[in-house]
């Protein structure tokens, strides 16, 4: 497929349509959220954050969706192969949660009855601080982590909606980020060793159709003695003009098509914890993936829906190198997530 690289300039023209679709390697466009010519209602902005090693995880989420924003903290324990998620809402938030436009800079701060969360910029990198008093058990949830970003590029893309003119996702994916600090649950101290622990940022700004589904996959850890880590993704709005899938190791390294291939029941149903299968159009990336830990939620309430599955596991496999060089994959944990969303 033809990949368009992204041009500097404002994401959204006049008419509040993308002024350009495709990818870059740096957030070049302008995000304005005052641009947006749709109703303030769809407008859906979010900062993910998730910070692993191969024993446990933490995943943070800020997000203002207009009608409805949330703080969601999620402890992941591999060995055990356990989740525990907790979700406070805001209530009509419509953009006063004051998300930054630009990933590069701008600050989270909120702070309400239920939780504190700060996404800091400091010297270096960036800080994530949370207090959430009751998350399990009656413990709380304490986090104090930095993330040096240790690679230069980054996958970003601006994508259209087919039959939506004033549609939009604009997103940026941060790969290998090296992570070191503290989480506190139930009383006990996790800390996060910068030579094995690793975060991935998931910034993201929008405008999105009623019902979608997307497929979504991520990793990284040393190979070789070298940071390496992958995005991968399909399925969210129209990706003619650029694909999300990109290798990082000493630089990026552009893949066409990825499909994922998940398992399926004898009724029919998605198999999750079964192994997947990953095949690329261009032969690129090739790997099998065990899952450990499906980190699932279901959620339905009117007209809204949301159907979560982000799956952990390993991944092996290659993946090759715009300049031929193949990269053996091996036991590298990482997830891949089917979510669907009417809201």
């Amino acid at each position: 497929m033809k990949q368009i690289k992204l041009e500097t300039g404002n994401l959204l023209d006049p008419k509040g349509r993308l002024s350009q679709s495709g990818y870059a390697t740096q957030p070049i466009k302008i995000y304005d959220r005052k641009a947006i010519k749709a109703g303030a209602l769809r407008i859906k902005e979010w900062d993910y954050y998730l910070v692993y090693n191969n024993d446990f995880g933490i995943a943070l989420t800020v997000a203002d969706n207009s009608y409805m924003g949330l703080i969601s903290a999620t402890f992941l324990d591999f060995n055990a192969r356990t989740e525990h998620t907790v979700s406070p809402m805001v209530l009509l938030p419509l953009g006063r949660m004051a998300l930054p436009s630009n990933p590069g800079a701008g600050d989270i701060r909120f702070k309400n009855k239920k939780v504190e969360i700060s996404f800091l910029h400091e010297e270096g990198g960036r800080r994530l601080l949370l207090n959430l008093p009751n998350f399990e058990d009656k413990f709380p949830l304490i986090v104090d982590l930095f993330l040096s970003e240790a690679m230069e590029d980054s996958m970003v893309i601006a994508t259209p909606f087919k039959d939506a003119p004033k549609a939009f996702y604009y997103n940026q994916k941060v790969i290998g980020m090296y992570a070191q600090g503290t989480v506190t649950h139930k009383d006990r101290q996790y800390y996060f060793n910068p030579k094995t622990s690793f975060g991935i940022l998931d910034w993201g700004r929008g405008v999105w159709t009623y019902n979608n589904i997307w497929y979504w996959s991520a990793a990284n850890g040393m190979v070789n003695g070298d940071l390496f880590g992958f995005n991968l993704g399909y399925g969210f709005g129209d990706t003619s003009a650029a694909s999300e899938n990109m290798l990082f190791y000493n630089g990026t390294h552009k893949l066409d098509e990825v499909c994922f291939n998940i398992p399926v029941k004898a009724d029919g149903s998605t198999d999750y914890l079964k192994h997947w299968n990953f095949t690329s159009s261009d032969g690129r990336f090739e790997a099998n993936f065990i899952p450990i830990l499906d980190r699932s939620a279901y959620t339905s309430y009117g007209f809204l829906m949301s159907d979560q599955h982000q799956v952990f596991g390993y991944f092996d496999g290659k993946a090759v190198l715009d300049d031929g060089e193949v990269i053996e994959i091996k036991h590298l944990l990482g997830f891949a997530e089917k979510v669907q969303n009417k809201w």
